[in-house]
This record gives structure tokens, sequence and C-alpha cells, in this order.
């Protein structure tokens, strides 16, 4: 398999774009809720779309329910730190069970993003990406995937002093690393093994953030 593989460019699209619809079925209920939640905390957008490196080199926009306050890439840098003062109530929530993310289901339709696939990097970092790396480019971004499931608090892991140095100095590198490795590796097993470890991984976290919250 791999990144040249025919699953990879053409068989992984179409299982995407399926499952996206179906979900965006399921969910808009959601979304009108949480949207609303947003919107009441700290106004509108209620979505955030910063500029990401995409599949071929080209960049997108990609979808996010916003859980910082307005501006907040003016304010600090762009990564988020621990406690970050900038995310908002609701905002904190929404991180904490990832469904600040969900609104990539309307990226995967687009054909921009996958489920499964390297996610989707700053374009400061995405220029200087060299040798192996540019294969990352040659999938399309994903959900999660290798470093997602890793790096799933990656907050904690920056800390709450300068999280762009942080990030840049012990997580980068190490997550352009899974990401070669999942270009190498792509298939049907990999992903699936990736969907299901991630909904694991997510429900730990959901659950352990609610039920932390709920005995303070």
């Amino acid at each position: 398999m791999g990144y040249n593989s025919f699953y990879n460019k053409n068989v992984k699209r179409w299982i995407g774009v399926f499952l996206a619809v179906v979900l965006i079925l399921i969910l808009w209920p959601f979304y009108f809720i949480i949207a609303a939640a947003v919107a009441i905390e700290d106004g509108f957008p209620v979505f955030y779309r910063p500029y990401r490196g995409g599949y071929g080199g080209k960049p997108f926009r990609i979808f996010k329910f916003r859980s910082m306050v307005k501006n907040a890439d003016k304010i600090g840098g762009g990564t988020t730190a621990l406690n970050d003062s900038r995310i908002t109530k609701v905002g904190n929530f929404l991180r904490k069970t990832k469904l600040d993310e969900t609104p990539q289901l309307f990226n995967i339709i687009a054909g921009s993003m996958s489920f499964i696939g390297p996610r989707p990097e700053l374009l400061r970092y995405v220029e200087k990406y060299e040798g192996e790396e540019e294969l990352i480019m040659q999938v399309r971004p994903g959900i999660t995937d290798f470093s997602s499931v890793e790096f799933i608090n990656l907050d904690e892991v920056v800390g709450s002093g300068n999280a762009d140095e942080m990030y840049e100095k012990y997580v980068l590198k190490r997550k352009n690393k899974l990401r070669v490795k999942y270009a190498k590796e792509v298939s049907f097993t990999t992903d699936c093994k990736l969907f299901f470890g991630t909904v694991w991984r997510v429900i730990e976290k959901a659950f352990g953030f609610i039920f932390l919250n709920k005995h303070k």
C-alpha cells in the first residue's frame, strides 16, 4: 500500500464522502446547539477557518467550531498552551470532547481532507518540509492520524509557557515523522486501526474531563 496505492488515490476518497454525508445527517441538530452555544458566549463567527497545508501542497481552509476568543491568533501564538486564557468556556468543553473538530466533515466532502490522514499543519511549518517530509503532501490531511493519537493531550506536552517554542522544539519533528509513517503505510487496514484507536482515546479523554469536572 502507501501513498501511491489505488486505495489512497481513489477508494479512500469515496468511502470518506459517503461516511461524512451520513454523519452530517445524524449530527446536524447538534451542530445548531453547538453553534448557538458558541454565539451566545462570544458572538459570531461560530466557525474558525484558518489556512492549513493541503493535498498536493495546496493550502485550504479548515472548518472548526471556534473554541477561542475572536482574533485569538493575533493575541497569541499558533499553538494552544495548557490552560490557555484565549479558550472560552464553551470552547474548553468542545476541545476536551473533540467536538470542535467535527465540522471537518465538510472538508471531507469538499475533498480537502479525509477521516484518516496527516493532521494539517500551519503553513509556516509546511513551507519548511524537506526530504521525506514532502511525502506528507501526497495524502489528504485527516481528522486523525498516528500523531493525533500520540499527542491527544498536546496542551499538556507544551505546557503553559511559550507553547510555540515548546512545540517546535519537542513536538514538530516527532509529528512529522509520524505523518511520514502514515504516508508510507496508508491502507484500509491502517485507517481502520487509527479510526477505532482514535475513537477510544477521545472517549477516554471526554469521560475523564466530564468525570473530573463533576467531582470538583
